[in-house]
């Protein structure tokens, strides 16, 4: 098996769709991953456990955000060297990232164990259910340099056309996960707590896994004495795509964070039905997020290799494949919206499951926006373009507040719930505006064209 892959020959949406296969079905088991808790939690232990396990999600997501979003910008920088030919400056962008990377580690863990009660309180955790969320999110955030650990060794395997490895760590530890969660909270009744540690466990597995592949099969980044060094000169680069992603990413979590806050306020069935259909949908829309992953992979490389040309032909594929998958992926959910509720909570939680329903059926209809709107993410990273990342994220998201906060007045969680599609469509006319323009103008300007 190969350990990496050359995106800037071959037909553009063969390569993306195999480079997209790995990543989609490792993403599955990581929101299974995630999701079990929910699931364990809202089946054996009861509601409000299962409301304080969603009621972390989203500033649980924030945190790791931070860290996903320094390895995801490092991974478009390494994608460049690699598409250029130039291994050098590669070996020495990689050494350079887990320096800088592995030190933000460290602070974030201590910052945010530290500050975990003041950060709940700032998002309205109800009172009823507030220390069962921070016993929850303190286990958790001890387990950030697993976070970190492994979408280091992740980004890295990407990012050389690899998305095969990284799946096959993330099987293992989903299924560790769900054994842990069984024998901790319903074999030993540790409730929240027991989740938490079988999620950190299972982390913890999945990034030594992955590392040490990285260390044994990656032969073009062995360093000689002397080669694994911090590069201050490719440190500006690696800072400025690994800070700016990061940045990215925070904000986009930082705007579910804020609505997270504004659902909070209308009390634990709302929170449970919120927390459940969130986790619906990211199951739903995993796998257009995922071939928009694989586009900025695909991107990046062929920036890296001069080759403008192969991006256009990759965008129109691209813009194709969503549609198609998203009408399929809108249809069913819209129609199996009872039943998918129903596998996270018992058949008496009437209310909880018609506030999930209603959710779903608000916003799955226009998940080919959040589809464009991963494409978009994906092709200007690739490009480098990480401002205009951000500018979307902040209009998707920014929309998305502050619609919440005025709709959600007269028109109670409904007025939310249509806040999203109305974000997402926003950011793609913006999106799609500055695409033409560059899909014009040159890449790889401060890259040497790949020879052949």
């Amino acid at each position: 098996m190969s350990s990496v892959t050359d995106m800037t020959r071959g037909k553009p949406l063969q390569l993306i769709l195999r480079f997209t296969l790995p990543l989609f079905v490792g993403n599955l088991f990581q929101q299974l991953y995630n999701v079990v808790d929910s699931i364990v939690v809202g089946r054996f232990v009861s509601k409000d456990a299962l409301a304080a396990v969603g009621a972390s999600f989203s500033l649980m997501n924030f945190i790791t955000a931070i860290l996903i979003g320094i390895c995801m910008g490092c991974g478009v920088v390494f994608s460049q060297y690699f598409g250029a030919g130039d291994i050098p400056r590669l070996k020495r962008a990689v050494s350079t990232a887990l320096l800088f990377a592995g030190g933000l580690t460290v602070a974030l863990t201590a910052l945010s164990l530290a500050f975990a009660g003041p950060l709940l309180r700032l998002i309205q955790i109800p009172e009823e259910i507030f220390e069962l969320t921070r016993g929850y999110i303190l286990i958790i955030f001890g387990g950030l340099p697993f976070v970190f650990l492994y979408n280091a060794g992740a980004f890295l395997l990407r990012s050389l056309g690899n998305s095969k490895v990284p799946l096959y760590f993330l099987i293992l530890s989903t299924a560790l996960n769900i054994v842990l969660d069984l024998l901790f909270v319903v074999g030993f009744g540790m409730g929240v707590q027991g989740a938490a540690l079988a999620t950190v466990a299972a982390q913890a597995v999945s990034s030594v896994c992955c590392i040490l592949y990285c260390l044994k099969k990656l032969t073009l980044l062995r360093y000689a004495k002397g080669e694994f060094c911090f590069d201050r000169a490719i440190f500006g680069k690696i800072a400025s795509y690994g800070v700016l992603t990061s940045v990215q990413q925070s904000i986009m979590n930082l705007g579910i964070l804020a609505v997270q806050g504004i659902v909070n306020t209308f009390g634990t069935n709302v929170i449970a039905a919120f927390t459940v259909a969130v986790k619906i949908e990211a199951f739903a829309y995993l796998p257009v997020q995922d071939f928009g992953n694989a586009f900025s992979t695909y991107v990046a490389q062929n920036k890296g290799g001069g080759r403008m040309d192969r991006i256009r032909q990759g965008t129109k594929v691209c813009i194709g494949t969503i549609l198609c998958a998203c009408f399929v992926i809108s249809l069913a959910v819209v129609v199996f919206a009872r039943p998918l509720m129903g596998i996270f909570l018992a058949p008496e939680e009437g209310a909880v499951i018609a506030t999930g329903v209603n959710y779903l059926r608000v916003v799955a209809p226009f998940y080919a926006l959040i589809g464009f709107l991963f494409m978009h993410y994906g092709f200007y990273r690739g490009l480098g373009d990480l401002p205009m990342s951000i500018l979307l994220t902040v209009i998707s998201l920014g929309l998305r507040v502050a619609l919440a906060a005025a709709l959600s007045i007269p028109f109670g969680p409904a007025g939310i719930w249509w806040s999203i599609p109305i974000g997402w469509l926003c950011a793609d006319l913006v999106g799609f505006a500055k695409m033409g323009r560059s899909l014009r103008g040159a890449a790889g300007e401060d890259l040497p064209k790949k020879a052949g």
